[in-house]
């Protein structure tokens, strides 16, 4: 081969790349400086937050705040009813949203076309609407559940906030679960594939108990924004003022509902300092209720890891 024409290197071009490369060096120092400052300081606040709540609401935490209904005597108000409804809600935001989310991840992941046009409309949709603000699900909840669907949800109730709560999150159920599937090797598929076996067995006995930790993963992330949505309820009618609890059963998704979300929101718009104590109070409780729930999940996570 003939090798006149081609330029021989020089040593410039490389003084040169080893200039650039150490400013690089240095902006990524610059870069990571600034991560970790951010991180920490993010942390502190948290710290801050927390550490006010605690002193705050730790005298009002005893058996009247857990076991009371709301009374316009702060020291008599308690969180049974919001207690209650956010266990209502979470429990069938999760029995609506696991099931649905997941199974259009699966779909989208594993058995629709990229090159389907109607694919592509989805894929954009469900991540514009990962990013809408939860008001607006609100707002849709309320004409769609609380008015349209009154027959079948009975209005202003746990099931039309349960649905309005399930819409809020499934982008989120859905991108994690598609996020879970991708990380599967491909090799796995095809030696299933190889062996005799159809997608949808390949899907079930191979793909989807690997992908199941990430796919749980996703969900507590989601359920976690869930439980301390505020707007949402408010737009579809969740009351700040109940005094009983709903039937268990198929007839109490069809009752008013609060939310400890709710509550903690309309004792802190009290202007007496005694709600205030009360709502930092049912701050904790809250955080509490969200780390057993986080608890509960990141168990099962683990279990199926194994």
């Amino acid at each position: 081969m003939n090798t006149k024409n081609f330029p021989s290197p020089e040593v410039d071009s490389n003084d040169q790349f080893d200039s650039n490369l150490k400013q690089r060096y240095f902006i990524d120092n610059i870069f990571s400086t600034a991560s970790w400052a951010a991180v920490v300081f993010s942390i502190l606040v948290l710290l801050i937050l927390l550490t006010d709540v605690l002193i705050d609401g730790f005298p009002r935490l005893d058996w009247t705040l857990l076991s009371e209904f709301p009374s316009r005597r702060p020291a008599e108000s308690g969180l049974k009813s919001a207690l209650i409804g956010t266990i209502w809600l979470m429990s069938i935001t999760a029995l609506i949203s696991f099931p649905l989310g997941v199974g259009s991840g699966i779909f989208l992941e594993e058995f629709s076309t990229d090159d389907n046009w109607f694919t592509k409309i989805i894929d954009i949709n469900i991540n514009n609407l990962a990013a809408v603000p939860s008001i607006i699900y609100g707002l849709l909840g309320l004409e769609l559940f609380v008015r349209i669907l009154e027959l079948l949800t009975g209005g202003r109730s746990v099931l039309a906030g349960s649905m309005t709560l399930s819409l809020l999150i499934l982008p989120i159920v859905i991108v994690s679960t598609r996020e879970a599937l991708k990380a599967v090797p491909d090799s796995l598929r095809q030696a299933g594939l190889a062996l005799g076996a159809t997608k949808w067995q390949v899907v079930r006995e191979q793909i989807f108990p690997l992908a199941l930790p990430g796919i749980l993963t996703g969900t507590i992330l989601a359920l976690s924004r869930a439980i301390g949505e505020t707007a949402p309820l408010i737009t579809i009618g969740a009351l700040t003022f109940i005094a009983f609890l709903p039937p268990f059963g198929l007839e109490g998704l069809q009752t008013p509902f609060t939310a400890l979300p709710i509550q903690i929101f309309n004792w802190v718009s009290r202007p007496q300092a005694e709600f205030h104590t009360a709502a930092a109070a049912g701050i904790i409780v809250l955080m509490f209720v969200l780390l057993t729930m986080n608890g509960t999940a990141i168990f099962l996570r683990n279990k199926f890891q194994k």
